[in-house]
């Protein structure tokens, strides 16, 4: 049996393509898997901000119409990077325990903390949603647009005299960068990450179901209760890369708290708002945090 896996092209791309297909392996040795390699507008446009070329499937369209083609039988995501809505005939399926949800803030030569950036300091981000948090934390610093790679992000600190760069951390943890006192973990008191940061999508065929099967053998319980909530909220709030949103579930024992943060386009107004329930109610939980923070915003 052969599975063909769909991804794009970056060191990172290929880095959780390759971990999807080692548990693959490990569980099927029988199976053959084939990775290809698929360039997605967000990877060909690099020089515009994401919200002025589309919303968050110029990474994800070309790789779901070869899977809806049928060229590819698994395609292999960054979670965050999803739309709240799949094209029909597609569905998410199991995912692999999530990396670490933080972000993370990589700063020049010479500084170790964020206390440590001069008044008026330049911080590097593509995100509406980590730049607004930033600025509520330090109102003094400037956010500066970027966008690229994480080793991209990372030179662009020397290369634009920046005095430092905001990255999910699981990337950085999945491609082993060691970067010393340079990596400052942000909690999320200061930077509520994106919905579903740090977990794997594996997307398939809807009606797939020798595949999801397969898949089944790599699902981590805690991570797919925290990948509905967490989803069912960026549905809920139409969620995409032109406003800020922020969420984080946790799971302890039969209780869920989700943590959630709704801003407008300009920043100039970020909720924040916490909510808990059962673990018989994910979906109901997203959408109802979701309903009452849309609701406060339009006040």
């Amino acid at each position: 049996m052969k599975i063909i896996v769909g991804t794009r092209g970056s060191k990172l791309a290929l880095t959780q393509t390759n971990m999807v297909i080692d548990s693959i392996k490990s569980a099927y040795p029988e199976i053959e898997c084939e990775l290809k390699i698929i360039k997605t507008k967000g990877d060909i446009v690099k020089d515009l901000p994401i919200d002025k070329i589309g919303g968050k499937e110029i990474f994800t369209k070309e790789i779901e119409k070869e899977l809806l083609d049928g060229t590819i039988d698994i395609a292999v995501h960054s979670m965050k990077d999803m739309p709240g809505e799949l094209p029909e005939g597609l569905k998410l399926s199991f995912s692999p325990e999530r990396e670490d949800y933080r972000d993370v803030l990589i700063l020049k030569e010479g500084l170790n903390s964020i206390k440590h950036i001069p008044v008026g300091g330049k911080i590097g981000t593509g995100s509406k949603r980590r730049k607004y948090q930033i600025l509520q934390y330090r109102p003094d610093l400037e956010v500066v647009g970027i966008r690229g790679n994480i080793e991209t992000r990372i030179r662009k600190i020397e290369e634009e005299n920046l005095d430092g760069v905001i990255l999910a951390a699981a990337g950085i943890n999945r491609l082993g960068l060691e970067l010393g006192e340079r990596v400052v973990y942000l909690d999320k008191d200061i930077l509520l990450p994106s919905p579903t940061q740090g977990i794997l999508a594996i997307e398939i065929r809807e009606e797939d179901s020798r595949i999801d099967n397969i898949l089944k053998s790599i699902s981590h319980g805690k991570t797919e209760i925290q990948k509905i909530v967490e989803r069912t909220f960026l549905k809920g709030v139409g969620g995409s890369c032109h406003i800020p949103v922020g969420a984080y579930c946790d799971v302890i024992g039969d209780k869920i708290y989700l943590e959630g943060l709704l801003g407008t386009i300009d920043g100039k107004i970020l909720i924040r708002k916490t909510i808990e329930g059962n673990l018989d109610s994910l979906e109901e939980i997203g959408y109802r945090l979701a309903k009452d923070m849309v609701k406060e915003m339009s006040r």
